[in-house]
């Protein structure tokens, strides 16, 4: 039995903020609108960067990666409905293992978070560069981008309910876009015999670029661990959240695989200086879905590309208010559960939201945006996702054997049972191939490799710092603070 920890007499305390409850005013709309804000914006720049190693294979490439997809939601629909806090995969690895295996996990997460407001914002610039061609240049973009995160701070930070509502209507219009693009190219341009002759087993891509485009193309599919990360501020988590793991995959999976096909028939790979290339990376590798309606007939291209730049910069929008939201609840999961200083994660009393939070990993997302390469910042997410999700499949695991009888109001179906435990079969294969595809990543991509290390041992060091100045301990998991304990050390 884990021993709790209690302050002691004399401990240095922190100030801390009596316990702000955040609203549940989330159903299946607002859920949905912020999950498919962040997913279903990933298309607008993930084609381009796994086309460009991927080349012929970017529609099976993608349509591989969706399956890992639906394992991790359905783990992360276990894991919310079961655990509805604030920190999504940081509360399955605290309630599974420990305190030092959340913070790791959580600040990986976190990592993910900031590149997907840093990319998002960036990439919103760039489609922006179809109405006012300077935006589209760097350093133009990156101004761009930061007056977009600073805007959506200000939005925020007054309320939750504001922002998801915001989400709802863009991501309606969204949808119904995305889908007349998909449509016009099933009728105008997609040509399986193209689709067959753009791969070249072996050559393009090599085995090397296939590995390659397969742990980049995870970058697709963000977005579920913001769904559990508000299963704190969702009215029924237990029914919510699944539905909306599910109808999130069915509208991606379906979207992806058309549009894919459409750009890749419209741009066939083809050789080039004795290199395989498509010119859909070659002119469109930051905003792909723009060259998909460059491709259309005269008589719907100059309507279509006008449509398509207007709704990519809204979905990337909510994208990018999705990465905000997501990275200050992590944070205040983190506080609440003392692996962060309280100051940082506290809520505010009027708005009930953690204000300060959103302003700081904001403000993080915004030196990233300077980089000005989406390339990099897909690097970077890769690295970090991989490892949430990984951890995400272990902890459900060890759940599952350690504690069997918890209540599970959603169960991963497909188990197989060893030694009187239900294996969750999703769960086994999804922790896998996003193992397996970290390896990858650390392998292949040296600035994910570099900056991702770095982002862990710095957090380790601030963690490590925190709890020995308040006499925590590094592992063992410490309680939540209440508000009667909370009194009490208010008078320290």
């Amino acid at each position: 039995m884990e021993k709790s920890w209690r302050p002691k007499p004399g401990d240095k305390i922190f100030r801390v903020v009596r316990p702000v409850r955040l609203h549940r005013t989330l159903g299946i709309p607002g859920l949905f609108s912020t999950a498919y804000g962040d997913v279903g914006s990933s298309i607008y720049y993930a084609l381009g960067v796994v086309a460009m190693s991927a080349l012929g294979l970017t529609p099976p490439v993608l349509m591989f990666s969706a399956l890992l997809f639906l394992c991790t939601g359905l783990t992360y629909a276990e894991g919310a409905t079961a655990l509805p806090e604030a920190g999504g995969t940081g509360a399955f690895a605290r309630r599974a293992f420990n305190d030092l295996i959340s913070f790791i996990t959580s600040w990986g997460l976190m990592l993910d978070y900031l590149v997907t407001i840093a990319i998002s914002a960036f990439s919103v610039a760039n489609y922006l560069g179809h109405f006012f061609p300077v935006c589209g240049t760097w350093p133009t973009n990156s101004f761009v981008g930061i007056g977009i995160v600073a805007f959506l701070v200000g939005v925020n930070t007054l309320g939750i309910r504001l922002s998801s509502r915001l989400n709802i209507a863009l991501v309606i219009l969204d949808i119904l876009t995305q889908l007349t693009v998909a449509v016009f190219g099933v009728l105008l341009i997609i040509n399986i015999p193209t689709l067959i002759h753009n791969v070249h087993w072996g050559t393009a891509p090599t085995t090397n670029q296939l590995l390659f485009g397969i742990s980049i193309s995870m970058v697709a599919y963000t977005g579920i661990e913001t769904v559990a990360n508000l299963g704190s501020e969702s009215r029924n988590p237990g029914k919510q959240i699944p539905r909306t793991v599910l109808l999130v995959f069915a509208t991606v999976i379906v979207l992806y695989s058309l549009l894919s096909m459409t750009a890749l028939s419209a741009y066939p790979v083809h050789q080039f200086d004795n290199h395989w290339v498509t010119e859909l990376t070659e002119r469109f590798l930051q905003d792909p879905i723009m060259g998909i309606a460059y491709a259309m007939p005269a008589a719907v291209k100059e309507i279509l590309s006008f449509w398509v730049a207007m709704l990519a910069v809204t979905i990337l929008t909510i994208a990018t208010n999705a990465g905000i939201i997501g990275s200050s609840r992590l944070a205040f999961f983190m506080g609440k559960r003392q692996q962060l200083p309280a100051g940082i994660s506290s809520v505010q009393p009027r708005f009930r939201v953690p204000g300060r939070a959103i302003i700081i990993f904001a403000g993080l997302a915004c030196l990233m945006i300077m980089l000005g390469q989406v390339t990099i910042l897909a690097d970077l997410y890769a690295f970090g996702a991989m490892l949430a999700y990984t951890m995400a499949h272990v902890s459900i695991i060890a759940l599952r054997v350690k504690e069997p009888n918890m209540k599970r109001p959603f169960k991963i179906p497909l188990n197989i049972r060893i030694r009187r435990k239900d294996i969750p079969i999703t769960a086994v294969i999804g922790g896998l191939a996003t193992a397996i595809t970290w390896l990858i990543v650390v392998y292949t991509h040296s600035y994910g490799r570099i900056v991702g290390f770095a982002w862990i041992i710095v957090g380790l060091l601030l963690y490590i710092l925190f709890r020995r100045i308040t006499h925590r301990p590094i592992i063992a998991r410490t309680p939540e603070i209440r508000p009667k304990l909370e009194r009490l050390l208010l008078k320290h």
